[in-house]
């Protein structure tokens, strides 16, 4: 009764291993980013939201994220790169920024992220 071995070869668990270890690598490069941008966007819709500054001009509002920013920890993008509209009476303020993380040797990952406070 002969029975085939069963397990992992040493082949295969090294192209495990190597695909396991590119993935947590691409992980933590993004995750941060992804961090960053969620609180971006939560500046984005408390600024657009709060009724203390729905009259406020630009330098009020820009001054506020940048607030804001120093707490949350955004490094990305400043109160300058806001752009500032109403639309329907209401105080809407897009961003637009792209984020570049390096992998290894001369690898990047290049991340374009689009923040709206009424999206």
């Amino acid at each position: 009764m002969n029975r085939k071995q069963q397990g992992v070869s040493l082949p295969g668990l090294l192209t495990w291993s190597v695909i396991i270890v590119l993935v947590a690598i691409l992980g933590m490069r993004l995750v941060p980013a992804y961090i960053e941008f969620a609180a971006v966007k939560r500046a984005l819709v408390a600024i657009a939201s709060d009724s203390e500054l729905r009259n406020a001009g630009v330098y009020e509002i820009r001054q506020a994220f940048n607030k804001r920013a120093a707490v949350d920890a955004i490094k990305s993008v400043n109160g300058n790169d806001i752009v500032i509209r109403k639309q329907d009476g209401q105080l809407v303020l897009d961003i637009n920024y792209t984020v570049t993380k390096p992998l290894f040797a001369n690898l990047s990952l290049l991340i374009d992220f689009d923040a709206a406070s009424d999206r």
